[in-house]
């Protein structure tokens, strides 16, 4: 569930606000709440899905990576994406994998790992290619983006057979807006009800006692400040040893920030909770506030130059970027933040880029 990685930049180009020091400088940060109502806030959250699986097929299908799955979740895009677009999806990808790999290390793949609002991700299909699946693998998004999943998954066996193949033990149980096998599991909940999720997460075998990692990616931001906490502290009090990844906005305060707020407001897209994406601090803050031990966050340029400069200087000779400065802003506005517990001592404090 992520908000297209791109979506401000017509704007920006003809306002300005891709110069440094253009604009009114810092402004304050407003919930977009009350510009719509909740019905039509979820429609638009719903349609986020859409636009990050489309923007992912196309950098895929121009080589930025390897995804054989995200061509049976999603079109093809009708007209191409700009190398902003495409580099930022590879520094997020390649970011979140990055520490997703380091916790299954840490823990020897015994563990789960509970993707919040996972959308069309392909993420476990990947890992059972490279042999890294955790115990179970958990997805959960709105039932109405479930749905659609899980008739994908019905209809192309390459989707179906893999999860075939990794479960044992009695028949699949499957239904409209659930999936449940021994390693798979998809479920419909609203995430901002953390009893409804939990409730129905063990109906589907949760073990609060293995090391659990939560990922959500552009999907706190669409939820409360009261309703992401309340969510961060039921993982941090639920399980004994976790970690969880969140990737979203970041330094939401200035003019460029201000101007990605107001383009989504134009397509009725409600930044709930932009107001703890203020600065890398704040969403340090946030987590440690609810209950984790530690908590890192760097923002999307600082990955990129952590990611393996043989393959960064593969994919930056894809594609001709010919504004780095407004790439370099973009970047500065997403982070990813990562937060852990450990009463085992596995080492999850340790990891980091």
């Amino acid at each position: 569930m992520a908000a297209e990685f791109r979506r401000a930049l017509p704007n920006e180009r003809r306002r300005g606000a891709g110069r440094r020091g253009g604009g009114s400088g810092r402004a304050p940060l407003r919930s977009m709440a009350a510009a719509t109502g909740p019905d039509e806030a979820d429609e638009a959250v719903r349609g986020t899905c859409e636009d990050a699986s489309v923007c992912k097929r196309f950098a895929v299908s121009v080589g930025y990576w390897k995804d054989p799955y995200i061509q049976h979740f999603v079109r093809q895009a009708k007209e191409r994406k700009a190398p902003e677009i495409n580099r930022g999806y590879y520094a997020r990808v390649h970011g979140v994998s990055y520490l997703i790999k380091a916790f299954l290390q840490k823990t020897q793949c015994n563990s789960q790992i509970v993707n919040l609002g996972a959308g069309m991700d392909t993420l476990f299909w990947r890992l059972k290619d490279e042999n890294l699946l955790p115990r179970k693998y958990f997805e959960v998004d709105f039932p109405m983006i479930v749905a659609r999943k899980i008739h994908n998954i019905k209809s192309k066996p390459p989707l179906s057979k893999p999860i075939m193949e990794s479960h044992s033990g009695d028949s699949l149980l499957i239904d409209s807006h659930s999936l449940d096998s021994s390693r798979y599991s998809i479920v419909g909940a609203d995430l901002r009800s953390s009893s409804d999720l939990e409730e129905k997460l063990r109906k589907h075998s949760l073990d609060v006692h293995l090391p659990t990692l939560l990922v959500a990616e552009c999907v706190l931001v669409y939820m409360t400040p009261q309703q992401s906490a309340s969510l961060l502290k039921w993982a941090a009090s639920t399980f004994p040893v976790a970690m969880v990844i969140n990737y979203e906005q970041v330094n939401m305060r200035d003019r460029f920030g201000q101007i990605m707020i107001e383009n989504l407001q134009r397509r009725h897209c409600t930044l709930a909770g932009v107001e703890l994406c203020s600065s890398l601090d704040s969403q340090r803050e946030r987590l440690l506030g609810s209950g984790w031990d530690n908590a890192h966050a760097v923002d999307m340029m600082k990955v990129y130059s952590f990611l393996p400069q043989a393959d960064v200087k593969r994919i930056e000779a894809l594609e001709f970027l010919d504004e780095k400065e407004l790439f370099e802003q973009l970047m500065q506005h997403y982070c990813i933040c990562w937060a852990s517990k450990d009463s085992s001592d596995l080492g999850l404090a340790n990891i980091d880029f």
